[in-house]
């Protein structure tokens, strides 16, 4: 009997420590407690065995709130929420210091990272299995070192065919 896979999440501080030791992409999902379109990630996208699969396999998956609480270090610089407030924990917040390092202005955005933690790309916005697997494999099995133009992208975009359901 196979056992339903399910996304094996870390924070960041965890994904950062294991990377040290056994260097791996990191997958960070940036979402907030209000966000409605988060919600349907987590629902329809990130529950799907084969998107859990691969995540798991390919990288170290990082839950991030956007605006939480949670303290980073990351590249020897230390990264807070100074203006949180625990009383809007389950509503709008103020926004962490590193969602504004990453450049996120919208929520959800998925994130990719190198095996040093280096940003590869950021991609905004809800996406069902089969709409982010192109983005998983594309990042995941480093084909976005060998795609080097637009032409090149738009064709692979072009030709990609989605397996996950």
């Amino acid at each position: 009997m196979v056992l339903a896979q399910e996304i094996q999440w870390m924070s960041m501080s965890e994904a950062l420590a294991a990377q040290k030791k056994q260097p791996k992409k990191i997958f960070i999902d940036v979402y907030t407690v209000w966000c409605g379109p988060c919600k349907l990630y987590d629902r329809n996208t990130f529950s799907n065995p084969q998107v859990a699969g691969f995540i798991n396999e390919h990288f170290y998956p990082v839950k991030f709130n956007g605006e939480g609480d949670e303290t980073i270090v990351y590249k020897g610089k230390t990264y807070d929420n100074p203006k949180y407030n625990p009383a809007k924990a389950k509503r709008r917040n103020s926004v962490h210091e590193f969602t504004n390092y990453l450049g996120i202005t919208a929520y959800p955005t998925v994130v990719f990272m190198d095996e040093t933690a280096g940003l590869i790309k950021s991609v905004r916005g809800y996406r069902t299995a089969p709409q982010l697997e192109l983005f998983l494999r594309f990042f995941g099995t480093d084909l976005w070192k060998d795609i080097r133009t637009q032409e090149a992208y738009d064709r692979y975009v072009a030709n990609f065919k989605p397996s996950f359901q």
